[in-house]
């Protein structure tokens, strides 16, 4: 019976209380339900029947309600009306996915806008088989008509997918298909053909390192970002009875000069940091970077 936070989907706004005023609702809230109202510049004042005061972290009063009909007593500043809605809150990683997709849509708008519509955007959220399809039907389906691909791999943890990964950006044109005089496509049908840049960051780690280290020995496109430190190791997680998780490194990884990859920092081609007071404006240097790169700006 530890303590376990919940969630309401909801971003709120840096407003002094009493209450909370709802400044964004994320794709996949709970209070985005059939007959609901909720929507941004709504305040809601009371979590069960409790006050959320001014002086009060609110966070206690969705302790262990993940999955539970919580009542919302609401307020429209607007209208000046106050009303009820039951919802169950979710649990913070479901939390958690709504704000990962919110930000992969912002990067995506970002490429799309700074590009002029000409580039299109994958993130690598994991090196595994699901963020692999993520990025198979992304690049082959929604920018197949692009001329290039940023492929953004910061915050990745690792796997093992560097050689599925970057065997698929390789791809080269070796042969084009038209029935009578149809313009159908080319092969390699299931590769990515066009340009493409690779994003990374102090947070990449593992094979989120050798990635971008095969991306560059195999020499398909730039590096663009931060340092990634050398953890590409193959490691074997075991977990204790009290709750201990560890990693054991057995395989180490060589490169053609000898070199382990562990401990060995990774250097991208153009270096370019975050500044957080950009960031927090909603730009993004690392990925107005890349798009300079692709576009040979």
């Amino acid at each position: 019976m530890g303590d376990n936070t919940a969630s309401l989907g909801l971003i709120y706004a840096n407003e002094p209380g009493p209450g909370l005023k709802v400044a964004e609702v994320l794709v996949g809230s709970p209070v985005i339900k059939e007959g609901g109202k909720i929507k941004p510049g709504h305040v809601i004042e009371k979590i069960d029947g409790q006050v959320i005061a001014a002086d009060m972290d609110p966070a206690q009063l969705l302790n262990r309600k993940a999955g539970k009909p919580t009542l919302l007593s609401l307020f429209d500043p607007k209208t000046n009306t106050r009303w009820d809605e039951t919802v169950k809150p979710v649990d913070m990683g479901q939390e958690f996915d709504m704000l990962y997709k919110r930000w992969v849509e912002r990067c995506r708008h970002l490429v799309d806008s700074l590009s002029g519509g000409q580039l299109g955007y994958v993130h690598v959220q994991g090196m595994d088989d699901g963020s692999f399809r993520v990025v198979y039907e992304e690049a082959l389906g929604r920018y197949h008509d692009r001329k290039g691909l940023v492929v953004d791999t910061r915050f990745n943890g690792g796997g093992w997918l560097h050689d599925d990964l970057a065997t698929f950006l390789s791809g080269k044109t070796y042969m084009r298909m038209e029935p009578r005089g149809q313009k159908l496509g080319t092969e390699p049908q299931f590769k990515w053909q066009k340009p493409s840049v690779v994003v990374m960051s102090e947070a990449n780690y593992s094979d989120a390192h050798l990635f971008p280290v095969t991306y560059r020995a195999l020499g398909i496109g730039k590096l663009v970002g931060m340092p990634v430190a050398g953890t590409g190791t193959a490691v074997w997680w075991e977990g204790l009875q009290n709750g201990m998780y560890f990693g054991i490194p057995m395989v180490g990884m060589i490169d053609n000069t000898g070199n382990y990859q562990e401990n060995q920092q990774l250097e991208p081609d153009v270096k370019q940091p975050l500044d957080p007071g950009a960031v927090s404006t909603g730009r993004d240097q690392q990925l107005e970077e890349a798009v300079k790169v692709l576009m040979g700006k």
